[in-house]
């Protein structure tokens, strides 16, 4: 004999633990058998966890440190490369033409080059998919095109794809008696004999403003659930809304995790991310980086978080409840719960990380 239950039963917490016309089997109903029913429910009360732990907050902090700021941004500065590389084009059988760095962070335009520290004389590795050849500058060009002989006495393969082909200065040699400039002694070429001064790239961040809310009315506060719940903060009893402002909360937790390692830099109309990513290996330790609001040298985590914080406020992560539930503190019959965080993360040194897509 089938069971007609009430559309509530065992789903939707009543209002109070009574008898209601959506939340009992009524056995003198003919639609369910009258008293001949036989069949009463055994209630189980406790509600089931079935999706397990449902919060992901915690990597962040396992992982990476939090200091407070006070500004409305992070500045910061890293070493740039110590060795030559760039990313370059061959436009004929002994011509290169560089057209960004190794990092692909000063690309001009597809077939033009960039300015660059390779000088006359330097030896340089050649690779591309026609394979890896040793080469020594012989003349650079006033478009700054590098003309090179291979050690083998070979011809360059034509690549003629945007940055297709790596070139890495791996030292130099000079004849006897040879100065630093050519012989044509050209302006352009003299340029290319000045020392190469060692360059650093800044990078910056803002922090972000996040928000949300649990709310419930004076009256509802004194309601008894009839399901027996239990939270992720550890809160547990019959008072449903302590399970729902529990929830609000964690899920806040997991946004504030997940903005900060999924948030895009400039607003809505940035550039593109780096697309889907299915991983990330990230580096343990420190790296030593040059902090401009705190004008020296620091060690700091490759990953750490910036909260704004002062004497007077610390917007880490606040939490107040404002009503007339409790202490009163506005003509509200309502309790609510706020919180509110202002972070950013700090990505220090990203070429050491490992993103796997």
């Amino acid at each position: 004999m089938a069971i007609n239950g009430g559309p509530n039963l065992n789903s939707v917490p009543a209002a109070q633990k009574q008898a209601l016309s959506t939340n009992y089997l009524d056995l003198a109903n003919s639609s369910n058998a009258g008293w001949s029913q036989q069949y009463l429910p055994d209630l189980m009360e406790k509600e089931a966890e079935v999706f397990g732990p449902r919060t992901i907050s915690g990597f962040l902090a396992q992982v990476g440190a939090e200091e407070a700021m006070t500004a409305d941004q992070v500045v910061w500065s890293e070493q740039g490369r110590l060795h030559l590389s760039y990313k370059a084009k061959i436009t004929s059988s002994d011509t290169i033409l560089l057209q960004s760095d190794i990092d692909e962070s000063n690309y001009v335009q597809a077939g033009l080059d960039i300015d660059h520290g390779v000088r006359v004389a330097d030896t340089i590795i050649v690779s591309n998919a026609a394979g890896v050849f040793k080469c020594r500058v012989t003349s650079i060009a006033n478009n700054d095109a590098l003309t090179v002989a291979r050690y083998d006495a070979q011809t360059l393969a034509a690549a003629n794809t945007d940055k297709s082909t790596t070139v890495l200065v791996y030292g130099s040699e000079y004849a006897k008696g040879t100065a630093y400039t050519n012989a044509d002694n050209s302006s352009k070429l003299a340029e290319r004999h000045q020392a190469n001064e060692p360059d650093f790239k800044t990078f910056k961040n803002k922090p972000i403003i996040m928000k949300d809310y649990y709310e419930i009315s004076g009256s509802d506060t004194s309601k008894i659930g009839w399901v027996e719940v239990s939270t992720e903060g550890g809160q547990g009893g019959y008072l449903w809304y302590l399970k729902a402002e529990s929830d609000t909360r964690a899920r806040f937790n997991d946004y504030v995790e997940m903005s900060m390692l999924e948030s895009v830099r400039g607003g809505i109309n940035a550039a593109a991310g780096a697309g889907a990513i299915r991983g990330v290996m990230i580096p343990a330790g420190t790296s030593s980086v040059y902090d401009q609001t705190v004008g020296a040298s620091m060690k700091r985590p490759f990953l750490h978080v910036r909260y704004r914080a002062s004497q007077t406020d610390d917007r880490r992560m606040k939490t107040w409840t404002t009503g007339s539930v409790g202490a009163a503190t506005s003509a509200l019959d309502a309790m609510s719960i706020h919180m509110l965080t202002e972070r950013c993360l700090i990505t220090q040194g990203a070429n050491n990380f490992m993103l796997m897509k």
